[in-house]
C-alpha cells in the first residue's frame, strides 16, 4: 500500500443502504463492514438511521450513503465481476439478479437498480486479440447472449481461427 490517496466508489441509496450492503455481503464471501455512521442533531436523516457505511468486498473498498431520493442508479457507470469459470458466471449471475433486470451481453440490474457486468476473465484476451475474424466472432456471439456463456465465446474464438 501506498500512502496516497484512497479511491472508493460512493454508492448512493435513498434509505436502503443497509439492506444493500447485507445483501452484497451474502453474494460475495470475503467481505466485512469497516465502519458505520449514524445522522446525528440537525443531520438530513432521522438521529441515529445509518447515513455512511463503508465495507469491503472481496478486497474492494465501498461506501454506501443513505442520502435521499435526489439521485438513482444509471447504466452510465456499473461493476464489473470478472470471473474464472462458467460456475463463478451463474452463482454471481443468479443471486445479483434476484428481484432485478437480467440485460444483453453479461449485463444486470440489481434489486436496488446498480447495474454490474458479469464476464469471464477471458473475455477481454478475447476481444483484444488482433485477429479481427477472431474478436469480431466474439463480439457477435456475445452480442446473441444474455448471460455470457463461456463456451461458446471460446467456441467462437477458436472457430475464427479456420
Amino acid at each position: 500500500m501506498t500512502d496516497g490517496p484512497a479511491i472508493s466508489p460512493c454508492l448512493w441509496f435513498d434509505a436502503n443502504a443497509e439492506e444493500a450492503v447485507g445483501f452484497y455481503m451474502s453474494v460475495f464471501d470475503d467481505s466485512r463492514i469497516l465502519r458505520v455512521a449514524r445522522y446525528g442533531e440537525g443531520g438530513p436523516g432521522p438521529v441515529g438511521a445509518v447515513m455512511t457505511i463503508e465495507f469491503d468486498l472481496d478486497g474492494r473498498r465501498f461506501i454506501a450513503l443513505n442520502g435521499g431520493p435526489a439521485f438513482h442508479f444509471t447504466e452510465a457507470v456499473s461493476l464489473v465481476v470478472s470471473c474464472g469459470t462458467q460456475e463463478e458466471i451463474d452463482r454471481y449471475w443468479e443471486r445479483l439478479s434476484e428481484g432485478g433486470e437480467k440485460r444483453a451481453c453479461g449485463w444486470l440490474k440489481d434489486r436496488f437498480g446498480l447495474s454490474w457486468q458479469i464476464v469471464p476473465r477471458a473475455l477481454a484476451t478475447m476481444m483484444e486479440d488482433v485477429d479481427a475474424a477472431r474478436s469480431g466472432r466474439v463480439m457477435q456471439a456475445m452480442l446473441s447472449m444474455t448471460k455470457l456463456d463461456l463456451a461458446t465465446l471460446i467456441e467462437a474464438y477458436n472457430a475464427a481461427r479456420a
